[in-house]
């Protein structure tokens, strides 16, 4: 691999909060220690289609405070293919770039993955999604403040749910892994929390249900992670209106609500604790890794054992509280 002199940042797939202070950090990193920067609009997508604009400390003035990311993002199925690359690989070297920063998921890492073994690109990858769900890292971008919506949502329903004897079924992202509904469940004081990595027989929920019917609850909450097995939040609710009819049965899908608004305080700094180390992997010859953060340490991953690696495991004291403390 050549001497690194210019640096490009971009984002793809989904957007999580915090984004915004990472591509700031990357940005003022690499100009404080003399490198070039760029920033790649719409992912790979802009690669491909040159969509990319030389950055100064100014760009990325005031955004801190901003959902979303401001290199916008787009999915590509052209970069999938090997024309698609070259396309992007050209462009690259047509403005000088020698380095990546990729922020986003497993898709984006998979990408960043094969285009640098390909071209031999320096990358480094950071995790940047709401779903809290890539090896390597306690805690991806996002994440906190996503938790933090849902929560909110939640003790708002939880309002009116107590004023009309309701019970709600709130669907929140999780398709795969059931991280924000696990803490929104207990820190919102939820009846049930229905997850994708443990099964929970309907008969089972109802029980739960019947009991605190029994000691005249007002209201119940049931959380639901959308890859949950029964069917997500409609679904779940249709199996138990069908047998148990105290409570007016009502569900609400949070949806992409859970991706916007404004950072949390751990997520901007934890945006720009990674976009900082990023650049310096770069330049201490580091390629191919994921920034992550374990206990309150930043440390690199190997981009192949991120991807490879799915024992992602929600802790055992968590989800036995969901229960103890329901």
């Amino acid at each position: 691999m050549s001497k690194i002199n210019k640096i490009a940042v971009f984002t793809s797939g989904g957007d999580a909060p915090g984004m915004n202070a990472c591509i700031r950090a990357v940005v003022r990193t690499s100009l404080y220690l003399g490198y070039d920067v760029a920033g790649i609009k719409q992912g790979y997508q802009g690669m491909i289609d040159d969509n990319i604009e030389d950055m100064n400390r100014h760009s990325v003035s005031n955004i801190m405070q901003l959902g979303g990311t401001i290199l916008k993002t787009a999915r590509c199925l052209a970069f999938k293919t090997p024309e698609g690359m070259q396309q992007a690989y050209d462009n690259l070297k047509k403005r000088g770039i020698d380095a990546l920063v990729a922020i986003g998921g497993d898709g984006t890492f998979t990408g960043a993955e094969r285009f640098s073994a390909t071209y031999d690109i320096p990358v480094v990858c950071i995790p940047g999604t709401i779903d809290n769900d890539l090896f390597g890292s306690d805690y991806t971008l996002g994440f906190d403040t996503a938790t933090n919506t849902v929560i909110e949502a939640i003790d708002k329903i939880r309002d009116t749910a107590e004023s009309h004897d309701r019970l709600f079924f709130i669907e929140v992202m999780g398709r795969d892994a059931g991280c924000i509904a696990l803490r929104a469940g207990i820190a919102s004081g939820a009846e049930a929390i229905m997850l994708p990595e443990k099964d929970t027989a309907i008969s089972d929920l109802i029980d739960m249900l019947e009991k605190g019917a029994a000691i005249k609850k007002s209201s119940s909450i049931v959380i639901v992670a959308e890859g949950d097995k029964n069917g997500g939040a409609f679904g779940v609710a249709k199996k138990v209106k069908e047998t148990f009819d105290f409570y007016d049965t009502k569900v609400t899908i949070l949806g992409h609500l859970q991706r916007g608004g404004s950072p949390s305080s751990f997520d901007r700094i934890l945006g720009s604790r990674m976009g900082y180390a990023a650049v310096k992997a770069l330049i201490n010859g580091d390629y191919r890794k994921m920034v992550g953060l374990r206990g309150n340490e930043i440390v690199l991953t190997d981009l192949k054992e991120a991807l490879n690696e799915h024992e992602f495991k929600l802790e055992d004291d968590l989800m036995e509280m969901a229960t103890v403390l329901a």
